[in-house]
């Protein structure tokens, strides 16, 4: 099995009904805006996804639809965030088994594992499967930093572990991965606020948050930037700004889901322990969503550009 890891992969979210069931209804209509605008691959189960309220059955479910719905157009990415090793490997097969073309990894949960730990976990779950594995690196949330010793470690016995989503925040470590490693590792950028920077330093793709309300927004920076069209991409990241800030927050999940509610591609309900917003922050996190909406910009036709070598 193989995957591009380039362009701009949603970290989707998980659409429960009023009745706090899966909304597939809303599944389907989100993921089609997703292919509408030329997203290159999705992302289930992951912080955005609610990953940790899910039942092992709602996230199999999950994958089942997403394969279903976009009938190899492209590929769809499950996330592993467990604490135990074994379950690592559980959720791996049945991925597979579900459909998913790849996967991507967090270090174990709940417990801050040496390097040796985490890198003896991602070589476990990886040896395990055939499928494509991006490691996620986000040490500013999950507090365990995957070191370039470590991925040089991984990389050496672990062929399919081919990608890492790079949410360090320090968009320096972009370099220091090319110079390290060239083009064995791809760098898929994780933080919606750095994309534009990241991406023209050399990051492979964007792994976005957003875009699950702005999906032709979001591709369109991507597209343009590919093409060269830096002007175009900038002015756009520069609306988009504001809004991509969203994601950097811990109630992210609540703030991206009202986002697309307001665009009509979601629904603003979570599951608990989450709570819908309320009050002064639900007024000042619409505000915010409103000002975009009024001065949401014409994108060119940034499908089919050329791209510059």
């Amino acid at each position: 099995m193989s995957i591009k890891w380039k362009g701009v992969m949603p970290a989707i979210t998980t659409p429960f009904t009023a009745n706090d069931e899966l909304d597939l209804d809303l599944f389907k209509v989100n993921i089609n805006a997703q292919l509408d605008a030329g997203v290159h691959g999705l992302v289930l189960g992951g912080t955005l996804g609610e990953a940790s309220t899910l039942t092992r059955e709602e996230g199999r479910k999950l994958t089942r639809e997403a394969v279903s719905i976009v009938d190899g157009k492209i590929p769809v990415i499950m996330n592993i965030a467990e604490q135990t090793t074994k379950a690592g490997i559980h959720l791996a097969k049945t991925a597979e088994e579900d459909g998913a073309q790849g996967l991507m990894m967090l270090p174990p949960m709940r417990y801050k594992a040496s390097d040796d730990e985490v890198v003896a976990y991602f070589k476990a779950v990886a040896q395990s499967t055939a499928l494509p594995i991006m490691i996620y690196n986000n040490p500013v949330d999950y507090k365990l930093e995957v070191t370039l010793d470590m991925f040089a470690e991984l990389l050496e016995t672990c062929p399919n572990i081919q990608a890492v989503k790079e949410s360090t925040r320090d968009t320096t470590n972009i370099t220091r991965i090319k110079n390290r490693f060239g083009n064995k590792l791809a760098i898929m950028c994780g933080v919606d606020t750095l994309a534009l920077e990241s991406l023209l330093i050399g990051a492979d793709g964007w792994v976005a948050g957003l875009v699950d309300a702005f999906p032709h927004e979001t591709v369109a920076i991507y597209e343009l930037q590919r093409a060269g069209r830096i002007e175009e991409a900038l002015s756009i990241y520069r609306w988009f700004m504001p809004l991509l800030e969203l994601d950097i927050n811990p109630k992210l999940v609540q703030y991206i889901k009202l986002a697309s509610k307001y665009t009509e591609i979601g629904s603003e309900y979570v599951r608990a322990p989450r709570l819908i917003l309320e009050g002064k922050e639900r007024e000042e996190i619409i505000a915010i969503i409103e000002q975009g909406l009024r001065s949401r910009p014409k994108l060119p036709n940034y499908k089919g550009l050329e791209v510059i070598a």
